[in-house]
């Protein structure tokens, strides 16, 4: 018999689990000399809850980012053209990594692999459109990532 897994969203501890990531990690970019400029800037003023629905449907939970907020091609949207250097991607990360424990997600060591792998292919995807001019590709779905790394959807 095979066992299993839950998502990662499940098993990090659903959407509260995620909403206390998000809060963890802007506060922690908020504090960071470097990242504090570009998040100081008043943005949406449901910001964190949005952050916390796009990396729920990430890891697995249900697709609230997809279906309010516009899908994966809207969340690079917001990032694109904007010529953010490569430091600004290796301080997100650490930040994110940091927040995990801020937030309390359990300290399962495959739990964090999976949280930093996410998040290091997610930086430089980001990073890729942020060059002045570049456009985003309308209709791209969010993106799944399970314990395994990206699913490829194309070949479901």
């Amino acid at each position: 018999m095979t066992e299993t897994r839950p998502s990662i969203f499940e098993f990090a501890g659903g959407e509260p689990a995620f909403l206390a990531l998000a809060a963890a990690h802007h506060q922690r970019c908020l504090d960071d000399p470097v990242l504090n400029h570009p998040f100081s800037h008043p943005g949406h003023p449901q910001h964190v809850q949005r952050l916390a629905s796009y990396w729920a449907e990430v890891f697995g939970g249900p697709p609230v980012y997809s279906q309010t907020c516009g899908g994966h091609s809207a969340m690079l949207g917001i990032h694109a053209d904007q010529g953010m250097e490569d430091d600004l991607g290796e301080r997100f990360v650490s930040c994110f990594v940091q927040a995990a424990d801020d937030a309390g997600l359990p300290a399962d060591p495959h739990l964090r692999t999976a949280l930093r792998a996410y998040m290091e292919w997610a930086v430089q995807e980001v990073l890729a459109y942020s060059p002045h001019g570049s456009q985003v590709p309308a209709g791209l779905p969010v993106p799944q990532w399970t314990w395994d790394g990206l699913r490829d959807s194309a070949a479901e």
